[in-house]
């Protein structure tokens, strides 16, 4: 994505246009699958996906300005760049917006997800959320365990989860799972 200061909202591609494969995504530890969001509490493969990856708990969250308090500032905070110790599991189940990730040269990815899209961020890759100009998303949140919300702004390259990150993602060392 282009680097420039205008409406985070909007989908920054580069000029001409740049896109990267899921097989990349995955390079980085970025896992994706696509799911049917209108029967989410019966979705069988949802379920598997759970169970082999130990999301027991969940919640909903509407993101818009109408049902959120301190919107404007919720929003900024999502956009800036952090890492988390744990993974970040998000399942849009109506409306659209941006993730962005830091690539191996450290330039930003940006990851439109919409309805239908799981998305698996690894803990220390650093990332960040914004809307789209829709300005609203409805977003399953997982985690394994009780959900830890501790965002690490950058720098963090002595983080613990970001030290891990490096080791297995940008040398080479881990194994990717399988997704789509």
């Amino acid at each position: 994505m282009d680097e420039n200061d205008e409406d985070q909202r909007l989908p920054h591609h580069l000029d001409p246009e740049q896109f990267v494969s899921l097989d990349y995504l995955e390079d980085l530890g970025v896992l994706y699958w696509h799911l049917n969001p209108m029967d989410y509490e019966n979705d069988e493969e949802l379920h598997k996906i759970r169970a082999a990856r130990g999301y027991n708990y969940m919640d909903l969250l509407d993101l818009c300005p109408e049902k959120v308090e301190n919107y404007d500032q919720k929003l900024k905070n999502f956009y800036t760049e952090h890492i988390h110790g744990d993974e970040e599991i998000r399942y849009c189940l109506e409306g659209s917006g941006y993730f962005d990730v830091r690539g191996k040269d450290d330039r930003w990815i940006r990851i439109w997800i919409r309805a239908g899209d799981l998305i698996v961020l690894p803990a220390g890759i650093y990332h960040r959320f914004t809307l789209d100009t829709s300005n609203y998303v409805k977003l399953m949140r997982l985690f394994v365990g009780e959900p830890v919300w501790t965002a690490y702004n950058r720098p963090q390259e002595d983080h613990p989860a970001r030290k891990g990150y490096i080791k297995n993602f940008t040398e080479k060392v881990g194994v990717a799972l399988e997704a789509r």
